[in-house]
C-alpha cells in the first residue's frame, strides 16, 4: 500500500547512487497549467531522406559518404566534442585548475530506415544495436587513452536532437565524467559496507514493494526510481549484478532488447506522440581498476510533464537549490504501466 504522506505532502527523497536529494511536491500536480506548451510533431517521416546526412549512401556534413548499410552503422563523429590527438596540458592554481581532455566520439545509426525509432523497431533489430554497444564499449575501452565509455541517445527536437534519423552516440574519454565519479564513489561505499551491489539490493526491495515497477522479465526490471527527478524518468536494471554490458550472455541480451522495446513503446502510448527523451547507460569505467561494486543500468530522462505539449523545465529553485518534481514516482509508474502492452 502506498504511503499517503508521500502522495499528499511535500518531502525530499534521497538518491543513494549520487548522494543527492530531490524535492517532491505532490500537491502541486493539482494546479492549473498556464505555462509554455510544445508543438506536437505530426511529421510523417520517409523511409529514406535524400537530405539526411545519416541515411545510407548519403554524404555526411563532414563530406564523407555513408555506406549502403543494412542494419546498424557506426562512424566517428565528423564534429566530435572530444579530440583524440590534442596535446597534454594542465594548470594547477588554487582557484584556476585545468586539465586537458582527449577522447573519441562516435555516432551509431540504429537502422537505415529514416522513419524508425527504438519504439517501432523489432526486438531483433534492437538486439543488433545492443551487440554494437557491447562491441564499441570493449573496443574503445581497451585503448590506453580511454577510461570511460558513455553510450547515450537524444530523441526528439525538444531534447536538442538535430536529426530525426534513429541514432545515438558513444563518447569515450580519458577522465571520468562527474556523474560516473559520484556513482563510483557511492556504489563503492555501499559494497564495502554490505558486500553486495547497491542496485542489487535496491531491485530486490522494489520487486517486493511493487509500487514503481513498470515491467520485468527473467533478467531485467524496468521501473521509475524512487528518487526520480524527471516526471517520467525510468531505469532498466539487470536483476543480477553485472559491472558492464559486455557481461550479458545472448539470452540476457534478448531480454534487454525486450525491456527497451516495451518501455519505448509505452512512452509513445503515454501521450500518443513520439516521446522525447535522453537515455544513457552507466557502467564500470574501463581503467583496469577493480569494479566489482559496479552494477550497470540504463536511465531515461524524458522532459514531458502533463501531456505531449507540456514540458518540464529545470529553472528557478531547481537551478539554485535542488531538483524538484510534482508527479510522484509512484503515480508516474502507474501511468506508464497502464499503457504497457
Amino acid at each position: 500500500m502506498l504511503d499517503t504522506n508521500l502522495q499528499e505532502y511535500s518531502h525530499s527523497r534521497y538518491n543513494p547512487l549520487i548522494g543527492e536529494w530531490v524535492l517532491v511536491s505532490p500537491h502541486r500536480a493539482k494546479r492549473p497549467w498556464q505555462g509554455q506548451q510544445e508543438d506536437i510533431s505530426k511529421l510523417s517521416l520517409p523511409v529514406y531522406d535524400k537530405d539526411c546526412y545519416l541515411c545510407a549512401g548519403n554524404i555526411r556534413a563532414g563530406g564523407k559518404k555513408n555506406p549502403e548499410y543494412k542494419d546498424v552503422f557506426v562512424f566517428e563523429n565528423d564534429f566530435a566534442a572530444l579530440q583524440s590527438k590534442s596535446p597534454s596540458f594542465s594548470m594547477e592554481e588554487e582557484l584556476f585548475k585545468v586539465k586537458s581532455e582527449t577522447g573519441i566520439c562516435k555516432v551509431i545509426c540504429f537502422s537505415p530506415d529514416h522513419s524508425k525509432s527504438l519504439a517501432n523497431m523489432s526486438k531483433e533489430a534492437i538486439e543488433k544495436v545492443i551487440e554494437v554497444w557491447q562491441e564499441e564499449y570493449q573496443k574503445l575501452g581497451s585503448q590506453q587513452e580511454v577510461n570511460y565509455v558513455q553510450i547515450f541517445e537524444n530523441k526528439g527536437a525538444v531534447m536538442g536532437c538535430s536529426n530525426p534519423h534513429p541514432h545515438g552516440q558513444i563518447w569515450s574519454q580519458f577522465h571520468l565524467p562527474n556523474e560516473i565519479l559520484k556513482k563510483d564513489t557511492h556504489q563503492q561505499h555501499y559494497f564495502s559496507e554490505h558486500g553486495r551491489s547497491l542496485l542489487e539490493d535496491y531491485v530486490a526491495q522494489e520487486l517486493e514493494k511493487k509500487e514503481r515497477i513498470i515491467f520485468q522479465n527473467k533478467y531485467f526490471v524496468v521501473l521509475v526510481p524512487f528518487w526520480a527527478i524527471w516526471p517520467f524518468e525510468t531505469m532498466i536494471i539487470p536483476k543480477k549484478k553485472q559491472s558492464s554490458i559486455i557481461e550479458m550472455n545472448p539470452n540476457e541480451r534478448i531480454a534487454y532488447a525486450e525491456s527497451i522495446s516495451v518501455l519505448t513503446k509505452a512512452y509513445d502510448q503515454l501521450f500518443n506522440c513520439s516521446f522525447p527523451y535522453s537515455s544513457g547507460i552507466h557502467q564500470a569505467p574501463t581503467n583496469n581498476h577493480d569494479h566489482k561494486h559496479w552494477h550497470w543500468h540504463m536511465s531515461f530522462y524524458p522532459p514531458l510533464l502533463r501531456s505531449a505539449t507540456v514540458k518540464k523545465f529545470m529553472v528557478g529553485y531547481e537551478m539554485f537549490g535542488m531538483p524538484q518534481r510534482d508527479v510522484t514516482a509512484e503515480s508516474a509508474a502507474a501511468m506508464i504501466r497502464c499503457v504497457v502492452n
